[in-house]
């Protein structure tokens, strides 16, 4: 991004020059970065179940409860959620928990205190997902692709940290996960694996949230 001087327009000729006076300075093309993740089609992906896997909190109020009592203890929530992308009918899919008929989320949940972010979602991920007999699953985490924080103890969430907060109470962060071309992944059975369309996601927040129906423009770089 660049931004002009003060008081100086963008004029002249050919576009992307800038004329001062009678000087032409030719602006340096910006760097572009193009990033490539490979997809493999759903059915190369084999589901199976384990235990329920059920949440630490029995309430929407319970969790900003122990969110506040861990923030006098510990400080800021961290978070961490992984973004496993397949292709059907080539078309990509963002693989989803489902927990009864409304709620979905990605795969992930908080660290531990001082936890590195992708040794913990790595835990994570085998926790949730992970296979049950005794196969190292290999997670490769790969970029980074959002930050949301949560400036109160309270639902909503933001891609920024707002003007007047100094002391955010989580921040969560969105990796990229690059799956294996097969693999097998055992689904708690109070849950169930989704694949959901781009397009699907894409200004959907009233069906998916505000983070999952922003995946499609974080997704675009790739």
């Amino acid at each position: 991004m660049s931004v002009l001087p003060p008081n100086r327009s963008q004029t002249g000729w050919p576009r992307g020059v800038n004329q001062f006076g009678n000087k032409y300075i030719q602006q340096t093309k910006p760097l572009t970065l193009e990033r490539t993740i490979n997809l493999y089609p759903l059915t190369n992906y084999t589901f199976g179940t384990k235990e329920p896997l059920y949440e630490k909190d029995s309430s929407v109020a319970a969790r900003f409860q122990r969110m506040r009592e861990e923030f006098d203890k510990i400080g800021m929530r961290r978070t961490v959620e992984g973004v496993l992308i397949v292709h059907e009918h080539r078309l990509p899919h963002v693989l989803l928990l489902q927990l009864g008929t409304t709620f979905f989320k990605l795969p992930g949940g908080e660290l531990n205190p001082g936890e590195d972010e992708v040794e913990g979602l790595k835990r994570l991920m085998t926790e949730i997902l992970g296979r049950q007999d005794g196969v190292q699953q290999d997670w490769v985490i790969d970029d980074c692709i959002g930050n949301w924080w949560r400036p109160n103890f309270e639902p909503p969430q933001y891609p920024y940290i707002p003007a007047h907060i100094t002391k955010p109470k989580e921040h969560k962060k969105l990796f990229l996960v690059q799956l294996q071309e097969k693999a097998l992944f055992a689904v708690p059975k109070n849950y169930k694996l989704v694949a959901a369309p781009l397009f699907e996601l894409y200004d959907n927040a009233p069906g998916y949230g505000p983070i999952i129906s922003s995946l499609p423009q974080l997704l675009s770089s790739h």
